[in-house]
């Protein structure tokens, strides 16, 4: 591959991604251009960038999912290249064809790659093809509810809907008795189409006390692929993250090189280029099964930096360049252990319900060694309805576990925010749950071991929330 030179790229996104984009771009000596909507025009990002762009109105379908006001963002301003981020159209193959088309490199792998791994079942058919141990479940997409009834009979009850063309918790439902498919088999269907415009489904087999753990990979032009020490991302609500950690506590270092050399196997035979993430659910026997491939970054990636010291973002530029991974294998070092939790503007007490509003105070945790703190948004920002309700991303690194679950408890007590109601009490009981202290919880473990007794302690407890003058405590 010839290698090119960029001195401007667009950062389709938003948010603290689109900040942490422009920073690594700025380092790497390469301008920014930034895209936005109203509600984002005095973002934190907006004001980095050396470049904005407004390409529309609020809604995702006029702004950030429209290809077009993009690309001509991108032509308009003199970009060489665009990095998606994740989410919106990081994973759209046509997004990645149309940026070719249009001589603009698209930050990530192919479109073809994207076509490849991006659909859910056809990825577990591909990795079924490379001997690569799959949940068990249907072997084509489900179109219709008839399809849908049969491939749960088969497997048996209970099973899971899942968007063919999705990734972070859209579409997803889980079924447990044949009376309630057809509603669940609508409802996903209806959410798979609002989100991605591809409403075909394909069914799992639900595996029961499991842990949710994904290996990054990185992986040029060249034959080169680094995959890096696992993260374990089994605490979670509605199937979306909450509190991310690497390594994972119960991984052995045996099992850790057994994963790693598969997902670097698998990554090589696939031709696969850039970053992606290769998703398992691992039993209670320690046996590994492939979930789905996420052909993009993650929520999560800073985990992963701060246990490797790697920079994600320059080597994903460096890459798409055409330039070879200035590290191998044997390059990476474990150090430590990290944890991030996504701080949200979201109702615990009510299904986690989103709460938009604007920032009145913010006073964030940061000055100390081994915190950092990932955030788009700065007092009196508004957390808008339009998007998603993340308001940063709190991460902590240390020596070992024990130490990284204190501070992170320790920056949690000290956070404060008001203008709106957050997660931040929710996250600082979790980290200090027994559950979450000893490391052995599971993807069911936040719903069936630790939310009905934290709700029934919140309704004794008399102090102010955060949607007022709260205290760091509250």
């Amino acid at each position: 591959m010839k290698t090119k030179r960029f001195t401007k790229v667009l950062v389709a996104n938003r948010g603290e991604i689109a900040v942490q984009i422009i920073r690594a771009l700025h380092e790497l000596n390469i301008q920014a251009v930034a895209v936005y909507t109203p509600a984002d025009q005095d973002s934190p990002a907006v004001r980095l960038a050396d470049e904005a762009v407004c390409i529309g109105p609020n809604p995702v379908t006029a702004s950030y999912l429209n290809m077009q006001a993009i690309i001509s963002a991108a032509n308009l301003t003199g970009c060489q290249a665009i990095h998606p981020g994740y989410g919106f159209l990081s994973e759209n193959a046509t997004f990645a064809e149309l940026c070719a088309a249009c001589h603009l490199t698209f930050i990530g792998p192919s479109a073809a790659l994207i076509t490849k791994m991006g659909d859910k079942e056809a990825a577990r058919e591909t990795m079924h093809r490379l001997g690569v141990p799959v949940i068990p479940g249907s072997h084509q997409v489900i179109t219709n509810l008839a399809e849908a009834e049969t491939v749960a009979k088969q497997l048996g009850y209970p099973v899971m809907l899942k968007a063919a063309a999705g990734g972070g918790g859209k579409g997803i439902r889980t079924v447990t008795t044949a009376q309630a498919m057809s509603a669940n088999f609508q409802s996903a269907q209806r959410e798979a189409r609002a989100s991605y415009s591809d409403d075909r489904l394909y069914v799992e087999k639900i595996l029961t006390n499991v842990k949710h753990v994904e290996v990054q990979v990185l992986a040029d032009h060249f034959g080169h692929v680094v995959a890096l020490p696992e993260r374990d991302c089994s605490l979670q609500r509605h199937h979306q993250k909450i509190i991310e950690e690497s390594p994972c506590a119960l991984v052995t270092p045996k099992q850790r090189q057994w994963l790693l050399n598969l997902v670097a196997t698998t990554t090589k035979r696939l031709g696969y280029t850039n970053t992606g993430t290769f998703e398992f659910l691992m039993d209670q026997q320690g046996r590994f099964y492939f979930l789905e491939m996420n052909t993009r970054l993650q929520v999560e990636h800073p985990v992963t930096e701060m246990v490797t010291g790697l920079e994600l973002i320059k080597l994903q530029v460096r890459i798409a360049a055409g330039q070879p991974l200035p590290l191998r294998q044997a390059d990476v070092q474990l150090t430590g252990v990290a944890m991030e939790c996504r701080f949200n503007a979201e109702d615990p007490q009510h299904d986690f319900r989103p709460q938009p509003g604007t920032i009145k105070k913010l006073v964030l945790p940061t000055g100390s060694l081994g915190v950092r703190i990932d955030a788009g948004i700065v007092q009196g920002s508004l957390i808008s309805p339009f998007y998603d309700s993340m308001i940063a991303k709190i991460v902590v690194h240390g020596p070992d576990r024990q130490r990284v679950c204190q501070k992170m408890q320790r920056c949690l007590a000290e956070l404060q925010l008001s203008g709106l109601q957050t997660n931040r009490r929710f996250l600082h009981d979790l980290v200090g749950s027994p559950l979450v202290q000893t490391a052995k919880y599971t993807t069911e473990g936040i719903e069936t071991q630790f939310m009905k007794g934290w709700l029934d302690a919140q309704t004794k407890i008399s102090t102010t929330d955060d949607r007022g003058a709260t205290s760091a405590a509250s």
